[in-house]
C-alpha cells in the first residue's frame, strides 16, 4: 500500500493513510480499526497509542511492515479480530479466529438479561447451548462468582477457541449437540441461555466479515425461516430448567413473532417476553418455567 510506506512518518501520518485505505474497502469503523492495529502491532493499548501520537512517535520497519500487511487484509474485510487474534466481550478478552463466530456487542444484552434473574441466587447452576468462543458461558462465570456455568459446543473449530477461553473461568466445557447436551442436570438448572445458529437459509448476511468469514454451522439455523436449532434450544431449556428457571435466547428480528409461538406451543413457559436491543431491535426472547 504506498500511501503508508516509509518509516520516517510520524504515526499520525500512517494512521490517517490506513484510515482512508480502510474507509475506500468499505469498513464500517475505519479509523477505530487502523488504531486498533496499529495498537496491536506495537503492544500496546489504544490510550497509549493516542499519547505516541502527540509524541509524533513513528513505526520501527519491521512494525510499519507489519502494520501495512495487516491494513491490506483488512481492506479485504478480513475480521479484525482475525486479525488481532481477539475479541473484546462484556469484561473479557476472547481468543478468536477463522472456524468461530467472533460475538457481537448485541449479544452483551442477553448475558445481562441472565446475569439480571441469577444475581438472585446462591450457587446457580447456568448452561450455555451453542457457546462457539465461550462468550456467553465466560460471562456468566467470571460475573457471577460461586456459580457453576456448563456450555456445550458442536464444531470441532470452535471448541478449541472455547476450551481456550473457558478453562481459566472455570466453566464446564463438552462437545456435542445442544438439543441432546447435559441429560444429568434436566430439571435442575436455575438458568439457559443460548444464541444458537438462526439465520433463515436465504438470508445471507451483506457484510463480508460475517458472509464470507463466520463459519455457516454458527450462522444458519436450520430450514428456509432459520427456527430449527431455535426451537431445539428451547426445548432442551424445558428440559434442563427446574420449575421458576429462566431461559433467554437471542435471534433475528424477524423471528421474535415465531419464537414468541415455538414458547406458547410447548406449553412450559410463562411470562414470556420480547427484549430490544441497544438499537431498538427485537433481539431476544425469555420465558419462565412452568
Amino acid at each position: 500500500m504506498s500511501t503508508l510506506e516509509g518509516t520516517g512518518t510520524p504515526l499520525s501520518g500512517h494512521l490517517a493513510a490506513a484510515t482512508a485505505a480502510l474507509e475506500r474497502a468499505g469498513v464500517p469503523s475505519p479509523r477505530v480499526d487502523a488504531e486498533l492495529l496499529a495498537a496491536h502491532v506495537l503492544d500496546v493499548s489504544r490510550g497509549r497509542l493516542a499519547t505516541m501520537k502527540l509524541m509524533g512517535s513513528a513505526f520501527a520497519p519491521e512494525e510499519h511492515a507489519r502494520f501495512t500487511e495487516l491494513i491490506g487484509r483488512r481492506a479485504t474485510r478480513i475480521p479484525l479480530q482475525h486479525l488481532t487474534g481477539l475479541a473484546h466481550f462484556r469484561y473479557l478478552e476472547l481468543a478468536v479466529g477463522p472456524g468461530v463466530f467472533v460475538p457481537r456487542p448485541e449479544t452483551e444484552s442477553v448475558v445481562q438479561l441472565a446475569l439480571d434473574f441469577a444475581r438472585e441466587l446462591v450457587r446457580p447452576v447456568l448452561v450455555d447451548l451453542g457457546t462457539g468462543s465461550g462468550a456467553i458461558a465466560g460471562s456468566l462465570a467470571h460475573e457471577l462468582p460461586g456459580s457453576s456455568v456448563h456450555a456445550v459446543e458442536l464444531s470441532d473449530d470452535a471448541l478449541v477457541y472455547a476450551a481456550r477461553n473457558l478453562k481459566p473461568l472455570g466453566v464446564h466445557l463438552v462437545q456435542g449437540d445442544l438439543a441432546h447436551a447435559f441429560t444429568e442436570l434436566d430439571g435442575s438448572c436455575d438458568v439457559v441461555v443460548s444464541n444458537p445458529p438462526y439465520i433463515p437459509a436465504n438470508a445471507v448476511p451483506r457484510e463480508p466479515e460475517a458472509r464470507d468469514h463466520d463459519p455457516a454451522m454458527a450462522l444458519y439455523g436450520g430450514g428456509a425461516d432459520g427456527m430449527v436449532l431455535p426451537a431445539a434450544a428451547t426445548a432442551s431449556a424445558a428440559r434442563l430448567l427446574r420449575p421458576g428457571g429462566f431461559f433467554v435466547m437471542e435471534h433475528a428480528e424477524v423471528q421474535a413473532e415465531a419464537i414468541t409461538a415455538v414458547f406458547a406451543a410447548s406449553g412450559h413457559w410463562e411470562q414470556v417476553t420480547t427484549h430490544q436491543d441497544l438499537n431498538g431491535r427485537d433481539r431476544a426472547t425469555s420465558g419462565i418455567r412452568r
